[in-house]
């Protein structure tokens, strides 16, 4: 208790505090009203710019990888003129002669087909980053939203 007196009595001879309240307690609400509004304000634009440097780096980084994911798709199914050019050899080696028409199995190289490893496993953490990078850039959004709200209730 001694403190507070302390405190308000340097606040009572301060420049800073109003001369307006009638007591020395509505002179420290007064003040500390100012201090609070002074303190919420830089910290909304802190963050408010903070914030909007993420949003524009998740969504700079997210367009980077999905620009990536769409050239690596092509990996990930067979090629589809290997199918083609197993057909034409097989209806080459039909026209020649060659083969029994009769004794012919159908051509399936696409049944047959996996992708490797390496590039399943390339893909997944590409899909993962492309996830993480637009859960960032929703934070961001939520944040900012939620600071607006903020900034509109004082």
């Amino acid at each position: 208790m001694d403190t507070m007196n302390n405190v308000l009595e340097v606040l009572k001879d301060s420049t800073i505090a109003s001369k307006d309240g009638k007591d020395v307690r509505s002179r420290f609400w007064t003040i500390h009203k100012r201090v609070a509004e002074e303190h919420d304000g830089e910290f909304l634009e802190r963050y408010t710019s903070d914030m909007d440097i993420v949003l524009v780096f998740s969504v700079l980084f997210s367009a980077v990888s999905t620009s990536f994911i769409v050239a690596m798709e092509s990996s990930l199914s067979p090629d589809p003129s290997d199918t083609t050019n197993a057909l034409l050899t097989q209806l080459v080696q039909i026209g020649f002669g060659n083969i029994d028409a009769a004794g012919i199995e159908p051509v399936a190289p696409a049944s047959a087909w996996s992708p490797p490893m390496s590039t399943v496993r390339i893909q997944a953490i590409a899909y993962a980053s492309l996830c993480l990078s637009l859960l960032a850039a929703f934070g961001a959004m939520l944040g900012k939203q939620w600071l607006g709200y903020y900034k509109s209730s004082r």
